[in-house]
Parts: structure tokens; C-alpha cells; sequence
């Protein structure tokens, strides 16, 4: 009888055979479904890629939707919204369950759509036909009814701004039944219909006033709802005070042009916001969009209120572990790295690129990892000393600045083989769209590379962090490779986990499949 021991371990130190190419037809593994969808609904964005158009990505969704089944299209959605932070992804999937598995859809509706701004996204979806259904059809209008139902007059004019669809598109589309006669009023005001002008909530009527100058009192209402009116200094200032984080952030310059700091010790107290834990919690902001922020401030903008960006950084990171044994990081810095990481949308791209956020991973685990290499690269290995010392704004900038070249993921490993140097964890951030190496054997030349590296590295393990919406890899799963998606803080959360054995490969989709819906 064979030896089963002998065989098993000679088949593990085989290479899998390649069974798909890439974006660059370049050979590749192609992710299992589940693993798929679950890459798109950590990175998809529906913005048009390096590689693919918003109309590939819809596609392959889609029918990933039907090769998962209902059940795990549910969890995903709820993941990839409580978990990723996306808007778009969990609401093309929540809209698909309206028309594939209606309980599923209710049972995740008010978890996938909590805000104003994910109730528009998904009322779009539907009404745009790509789930099967041009009209909301009544399950979705109850939940929508119910929704709006249970929030307030106050939250609901305060998150009313947006188009396509406005707030009003939406009630013309559910016809919501009005309990009381306040909210009457208030849906009449939204509509632009006859209502009642006494029995309006009393924010409605502060805005009003303002608005006629009437009243000379800034309401309580978002930046985004008076910024367009003729303010005062000191409305600027009130604004800044009571604008959500997020706001906050994004509109540091704007402050600064009004003279907002130049009151009393709102410099302080913007900074103060800036770093508190329990705000930058509930804005579930991106690392990247500090590092924006950061990037993009004029001088104008107190030194004070910087430094509280950097302050807050370290908290936006504080899921980057401490790995015990040597670390490397290998960010990707080829051409195809430029794109934005979010995708290309007629005047709504985003500024932050795929370099950019594998950047900033590598500077993070940097921080966190005195004595971490960091192997950027493209064609080759770009040589590039960092500092563990300096900040992670300033290691990510400089990681950032490199830039161009093909796509070679082999490169780090065989850099790492040729100068027989060992490690127990490496990581890639990269959009694993790897030519340059085309390879002739079994596998990929990062499969072979990594062949030779574990014969020295016995116990290590390489993670493959895809920041980018496609489905393949150039290392196949296995008990020492882990392939995960996106561009939140979660993300370091699994390396961590990964590293310290506490997830295995293949965890990231069982870790999808707990969600309890």
C-alpha cells in the first residue's frame, strides 16, 4: 500500500497548477466564488478600474450572486457595510435579495441601509433595473415606509441633501402614510406640496427664517444645508462646531478660508474632535482619508489641527498588530497602482490611489513593527530606506512618490531567496495583476519564489491584500497563504489574526459566514 504520509507531503510542496490569467492575461488562480464576491464586496466600488469597467464588475457580481446562493449574498452584504464601511456593494446586494429572497432582504434591510444616504443608493439600484425589477415593488416599500417612519422630522431634513434620487423622489416613490400631522407637514414642505406651515417641526421653520433673513440664529442643521448661504463668520464657526466628524474633516480648508480659527480656541477644539476616540469610531472613517485630509490642507489650517489628523491616524490603525517574528511588507508601486482606489466616475473620482493605500498599510505595520522590511516594488525591487521612527503620514508619502513600472509580485520573494534572508510573515498589498513574471511551470513565478522561501521559512505565511474589485490571485489558498480584500482597518485586523494562527486560510469567507442573519 502507498505511503499516505509520503504522498501527502510530497503534494504539498507541489505548486498548484494555474487555472485561470488575470486582467493581463497573465497566468493566475482563479478565487472561488464565495472568496470572490466577498473580494468585490470589500474593494467594488463601482467605479471604473485599471482593468475593468463599471459594467464588468456589475456583471461578475451578479453572477457571483447566483453561484453563492441567497444566504451568503445576505452575509456579505451585511459584512461588507458593518465591516468594509462600502455603500454601493452592500446595496446592489440587499436590492438583489428583494428580488431573489424577500425574507433575507428583510431580515438584513435596516442593518445594510442605516443612513439617508444608503436608503438613495438602494432605491437607485432598484429603480435602475439591474437586480430584475424597475419598480420597488411592496416589500421594499414597506421597509422603505418603515424606515422613514422611524426616524425623526429632525433626522430626516438634517440627511435630506442628495440627488438621484432626492428625499422627495423617494417619497413619490413609497407614498409613505404620514402618522400625525407633523410629519403631514413636513412631507408636504419636502414635496413641495400645499401643507400646513404652523405645524412644521420647528427646525424646518428655523431654516426658513435664516434662509429670508428673518433670523439671525444659525439652525442646528449640517454643513452640507447652509454652506451655499451668505454666512457670517460666526455661522462658520457654529457650523464647524456642530458639523459630523466627517464634515469635519473634509472641510478643514473651507473653515480655515471663513476664519473659523481665528475665534477663540476653535482651533483647540477642532483638534480635540479631530482625535477623539469615540467620534472617529462612529465615523468609520478610512486610514486613507486621514492621510487626505492630512495631505490636502492648506497652511491656513492651524498647525494644531494637522497634528491632530496625524493624532488621529493612530487611532484610525489601531488594528494593526504587533507581529511577533520577523515582518515584510511589499507594497505594489507598479503604473497600474495610479488608479483610483474607489475607481474613475465622471467628476466624482477620488483623489486617493491604489498606491496610496498600500502605502499607508506598509507605513502602519511599519509603525507597529520596528524592525519590518519593507520591499516596495514594480518591475523589481525599488530601493528605499524608511525610518520606523517617523510618522506614518510621512513613511506613507514617501512610499507614495515611487510610482510606475509593470506589475512583478514575484520580485520581493525572489529579492528576499537571492539574499537567503528569512521571515515569518510577509505581506503584499497589491491588485495581484502580475505579468511581468509570466511563468512556465506549474504555478506562478510568486508560487515558485514562495516554494523556495519556505524551505528556509518552514512556518511562514504569506497574506495577498487585494485592494482592488477582481477575481483572481497569484498565490492559491492553502494552510500558509491567506487572500483577503479592501481598504478598511479590518484588514489588519485578519493579518493579525492570520499571523498569530488564530485565522486560517480560507477563515476570511467562514468569518463572512458567521454573520447571523
Amino acid at each position: 500500500m502507498a505511503n499516505k504520509t509520503l504522498f501527502a507531503s510530497l503534494m504539498g510542496q507541489l505548486i498548484p497548477i494555474t487555472n485561470a490569467v488575470n486582467e493581463e492575461s497573465a497566468p493566475a488562480y482563479a478565487l472561488e466564488p464565495k472568496h470572490a464576491l466577498a473580494q468585490y464586496a470589500a474593494t467594488g466600488c463601482f467605479g471604473r478600474t485599471f482593468y475593468a469597467t463599471e459594467e464588468d464588475q456589475l456583471d461578475r457580481v451578479l453572477k457571483l450572486c447566483d453561484a453563492v446562493g441567497p444566504r451568503f449574498v445576505a452575509q456579505v452584504a451585511v459584512h461588507s457595510r458593518e465591516k468594509a464601511f462600502l455603500k454601493d456593494m452592500p446595496a446592489l446586494l440587499c436590492a438583489w435579495l428583494s428580488v431573489y429572497e424577500p425574507k433575507l432582504h428583510e431580515a438584513v434591510f435596516a442593518r445594510v441601509i442605516d443612513n439617508t444616504r444608503m436608503l438613495r443608493n438602494y432605491v437607485q439600484i432598484l429603480r435602475s433595473g439591474v437586480v430584475g425589477r424597475k419598480s420597488l415593488g411592496s416589500a421594499p416599500k414597506r421597509l422603505v415606509s418603515e424606515w422613514l417612519a422611524s426616524r425623526s422630522e429632525d433626522a430626516l431634513f438634517r440627511s435630506s441633501v442628495g440627488q438621484s434620487p432626492s428625499f422627495a423622489d423617494v417619497l413619490k416613490m413609497v407614498h409613505p402614510k404620514p402618522a400625525g400631522e407633523q410629519r403631514a407637514a413636513f412631507y408636504g414642505y419636502m414635496l413641495g406640496r400645499a401643507h400646513n406651515v404652523n405645524a412644521l417641526p420647528k427646525l424646518v421653520l428655523d431654516y426658513e427664517q435664516f434662509k429670508a433673513g428673518e433670523s439671525k440664529e444659525t439652525p442646528d442643521l449640517p454643513f452640507t444645508m447652509l454652506s451655499a448661504l451668505p454666512l457670517t463668520q460666526d455661522d462658520w464657526a457654529r457650523l464647524a462646531k456642530t458639523a459630523s466628524w466627517q464634515t469635519l474633516r473634509m472641510n478643514l480648508n473651507t473653515f480655515a478660508r471663513h476664519g473659523v480659527f481665528e475665534k477663540n480656541r476653535a482651533a483647540e477644539s477642532t483638534a480635540e474632535r479631530l482625535r477623539d476616540r469615540e467620534e472617529i469610531r462612529k465615523a468609520r472613517v478610512f486610514p486613507y482619508q486621514l492621510m487626505t485630509a492630512y495631505r490636502n490642507c492648506d497652511t491656513a489650517v492651524p498647525a494644531a489641527v494637522r497634528d491632530a489628523l496625524q493624532d488621529a491616524m493612530e487611532v484610525a490603525i489601531g488594528n494593526v498588530p504587533s507581529i511577533r517574528g520577523e515582518v515584510v511588507v511589499c507594497p505594489d508601486v507598479s503604473g497600474s497602482m495610479a488608479s483610483p482606489v474607489t475607481g474613475h466616475r465622471a467628476g466624482a473620482s477620488s483623489k486617493v490611489r491604489c498606491i496610496d493605500v498600500a502605502a499607508l498599510v506598509a507605513a502602519a505595520m511599519l509603525r507597529k513593527n520596528k524592525s519590518a522590511v519593507v520591499l516596495p516594488f514594480e518591475h523589481a525591487v525599488v530601493p528605499l530606506e524608511l525610518n520606523a521612527r517617523d510618522s506614518v503620514m510621512t513613511n506613507a508619502q514617501r512610499l507614495a512618490a515611487i510610482g510606475g513600472g509593470g506589475t512583478n509580485c514575484s520580485a520581493p520573494v525572489r529579492w528576499l531567496n537571492e539574499r537567503k534572508k528569512n521571515a515569518d510573515l510577509v505581506i503584499f498589498v497589491s491588485d495581484n495583476e502580475s505579468w511581468v513574471d509570466r511563468h512556465n511551470g506549474r504555478g506562478t513565478a510568486l508560487m515558485a519564489e514562495w516554494a523556495e522561501f519556505r524551505k528556509r521559512n518552514p512556518q511562514a505565511r504569506l497574506v495577498c491584500a487585494d485592494i482592488q474589485p477582481y477575481a483572481t490571485t497569484q498565490a492559491a489558498e492553502r494552510a500558509d497563504i491567506l487572500n483577503i480584500g479592501g481598504f478598511s482597518d479590518q484588514v489588519f485586523e485578519l493579518i493579525g489574526a492570520f499571523a498569530s494562527g488564530e485565522l486560517e486560510a480560507g477563515h476570511w469567507v467562514e468569518r463572512i459566514e458567521e454573520v447571523d442573519v
